[in-house]
């Protein structure tokens, strides 16, 4: 078996920085996928810029928070599964399709009251959810791991190398990200550590260290070919 990574950029369409880094860190970087927030103030450009990149695989990031601006009670699980759908519908009127994956804005799916509704939600659409087991999903390259304490070193080139090395195994791999650029459209307690993100997503260095590992960059969209390929 071989070892397969995938680069997904949460927060697409959260900004127009945000999108910019995104695209950034996938045209000139190792990116390969996005997931996309039907909820963002920049969601328009954002799809704009995903049919120019075709390459860049895109999921649902399902949002009901924002950065805290807004009130949502995850353990109604009627909402919840309402919300759902409303922005799998938004998802689908907007591309013209299913998404690639589906994953969630500060992993509110993951919350252990809320995980078994969306494993039943999404089960039918045969795609895979972060934190189901299909991917194995990896979040250390992060900054801020302590509330408003940056450590860049965490989303620093050396990092990323040693992650690559230590948590790749063989089969399928997500490594998240944030990549982004400061915009006046935009808020968040995480930022100017986005910028530095695009700067070790976009290194050489990245790219020589998984061609000297045989690691295989892939995209969502390639796991979802495989599963329909090997039912």
């Amino acid at each position: 078996m071989s070892k397969y990574l995938i680069f997904n950029a949460d927060d697409f369409g959260a900004s127009t920085g945000v999108n910019r880094g995104i695209i950034e860190s996938h045209a000139n970087g190792v990116v390969t996928s996005a997931s996309l927030m039907v909820t963002g103030r920049a969601v328009n450009e954002a799809i704009s810029l995903s049919h120019d990149y075709p390459e860049l695989a895109v999921g649902l990031h399902w949002d009901v928070w924002g950065e805290d601006e807004r009130s949502f009670d995850t353990r109604n699980l009627a909402a919840v599964k309402d919300e759902f759908h409303r922005q799998l519908e938004m998802f689908d009127r907007l591309l013209g399709r299913l998404p690639t994956h589906i994953d969630s804005h500060r992993h509110a799916h993951r919350d252990e009251h809320v995980m078994p509704l969306f494993l039943e939600l999404v089960e039918p659409l045969g795609i895979p959810l972060r934190g189901d087991g299909q991917v194995e999903f990896v979040g250390g390259f992060y900054a801020q791991w302590e509330w408003k304490v940056t450590t860049l070193e965490y989303i620093s080139v050396p990092f990323l190398e040693k992650m690559l090395k230590e948590e790749v195994k063989e089969g399928w791999t997500e490594f998240s990200c944030h990549p982004g650029y400061v915009s006046p459209d935009y808020q968040a307690e995480y930022l100017s550590e986005r910028e530095y993100e695009v700067r070790t997503l976009t290194d050489p260095f990245i790219g020589l260290t998984l061609d000297e590992l045989g690691i295989r960059l892939v995209s969502f969209a390639e796991f979802r070919t495989d599963l329909q390929r090997c039912p």
